[in-house]
């Protein structure tokens, strides 16, 4: 069963379009529950109506993983919101949602392509190998299929 442990929203981009150019400073939120807006988007997201069929409307990142990257490069004070993904999953393999339609608490998502982690990954987590572990673990970028609430699992 998929538990959702985290919710996330950033009002504004601090890496993406940020290329040669100092991150941004816009705060991470983590929330009890988040709108998904069936082709549009979470509501109050930076990528919320970002463009038409976008792949990245949702993002979402294993707990599971999270743990094992904390252990194996040091990081006992890491927090999963510098990884700036929108939901905390336990017991998914997301690598296999790619291509694939799946349902979180009733909501119809469709998995586009792994969230490939960049050179950023680096700073936000403290650490110059992060980026490099993270290959192939970086969770999963989807669209949303249907409206619903997501909710912070207890």
């Amino acid at each position: 069963m998929i538990h959702v442990e985290r919710l996330f929203l950033s009002p504004g981009h601090n890496y993406f379009g940020h290329h040669d150019r100092p991150a941004g400073a816009h705060p991470i939120l983590e929330v009890d529950q988040v709108e998904c807006v069936a082709g549009r988007g979470l509501q109050g997201d930076r990528f919320f109506n970002h463009k038409q069929d976008y792949k990245g409307q949702i993002t979402f990142f294993a707990a599971e993983v999270f743990e094992q990257m904390c252990a194996a490069l040091g990081l006992p004070e890491a927090d999963p919101a510098a990884l700036r993904r929108n939901v905390l999953v336990r017991g998914a393999d997301l690598a296999a949602w790619v291509g694939q339609e799946f349902s979180i608490q009733g909501i119809q998502f469709a998995g586009t392509e792994e969230c490939r982690p960049c050179y950023w990954m680096n700073q936000a987590l403290h650490h110059e190998t992060a980026e490099h572990w993270l290959k192939g673990r970086g969770g999963l970028r989807a669209r949303i299929l249907t409206n619903g609430t997501l909710r912070r699992e207890i």
